[in-house]
């Protein structure tokens, strides 16, 4: 059972940075949890307010929902106590409260909750998807708006008055009239949390419309300047947060932009540069390729300094 209340946990991942971590996998693609285990205990060390597990940047599109729990369940056991493990659900509404059920089995303090597995959606649909997911447990729920699930302001206010464990919003999609037209309606109800890939990229503008924290995939192969760089947003410091993007971050995404998929295959190939391997990605993902390896490695021991 999780130590943290729906809205303990909410508070709590809008504290700090969002870490990320990577799903390690063998050679022949299995899970390797020796390896996931380790990183873990390594990754927890830094200070991150939340870690979710087997989420995008852990590849939770390939994975098995018996795979997910057993993710889950291993970051579970390695997090030091008060750090919560957020668990992933997704995919069609029954899996996905099956997945829900699996989280509070494997002790994680909150979920997820990704687009479900359709082409296209009517706004009723997704709340029925979401109250559906929500009944189905005690842990609180972060609703994650891209692709083909983008909820709009009204869909999610009836949603936080009927779902009162519904606590938190991650915006993937980065349009700001949606933003600023959800936090004018529900103000401080939510927790919101920047969820474009890259995220840095967006934190300091997205921080004036309550978006208080972000996901952070560069965290997992980078985690100091991670935390310098969201400690430069919360203060406002534009000439620092400017100097990172230029140095750093924007020719990331230029690496990252080279091919589809590359925000997740990018950060394994970081943690490859920094001597933490977790394995190639699976299919449809790709692997860098060695020039753009060799690119990242070249950026990474450039890293800027305070």
């Amino acid at each position: 059972m999780s130590a943290y209340s729906p809205t303990g946990m909410a508070r709590q991942l809008a504290s700090g940075l969002l870490s990320f971590p990577v799903t390690h996998f063998r050679p022949d693609l299995g899970f390797d949890e020796a390896a996931y285990r380790e990183n873990i205990g390594w990754l927890s060390g830094f200070g991150a307010a939340g870690l979710f597990a087997a989420g995008g940047t852990g590849e939770f599109f390939s994975l098995t929902p018996a795979e997910v729990e057993q993710v889950v369940t291993a970051a579970v056991q390695e997090v030091p106590a008060g750090l919560p493990v957020i668990a992933p659900a997704g995919y069609g509404t029954a899996t996905a409260v099956e997945m829900a059920r699996a989280a509070e089995r494997a002790g994680a303090a909150g979920l997820l909750l990704l687009p479900p597995y359709l082409t296209e959606a009517d706004q009723a649909g997704l709340a029925a998807h979401v109250r559906a997911v929500c009944a189905a447990t005690g842990l609180g729920v972060v609703l994650y708006s891209r692709a083909n699930a983008i909820f709009e302001d009204t869909t999610v206010a009836e949603l936080a008055e009927d779902c009162p464990n519904l606590v938190g919003f991650k915006d993937g999609v980065g349009n700001v009239e949606k933003m600023t037209r959800l936090y004018s309606r529900l103000g401080d109800r939510l927790t919101y949390v920047g969820g474009l890939p890259t995220a840095e990229t967006f934190a300091l503008p997205l921080l004036e419309l309550g978006v208080t924290t972000y996901s952070s995939a560069m965290f997992n192969f980078v985690p100091e300047f991670a935390l310098r760089f969201y400690r430069a947003v919360r203060d406002r410091d534009r000439a620092a947060v400017y100097r990172y993007l230029n140095e750093f971050v924007l020719p990331y995404c230029d690496i990252r932009n080279r091919r589809a998929g590359y925000a997740v295959s990018i950060v394994k190939a970081g943690m490859k540069v920094i001597g933490r391997p977790a394995g190639p990605v699976r299919p449809p993902l790709v692997d860098l390729d060695d020039a753009e390896l060799a690119a990242l490695a070249d950026l990474v021991e450039r890293v800027p300094e305070e």
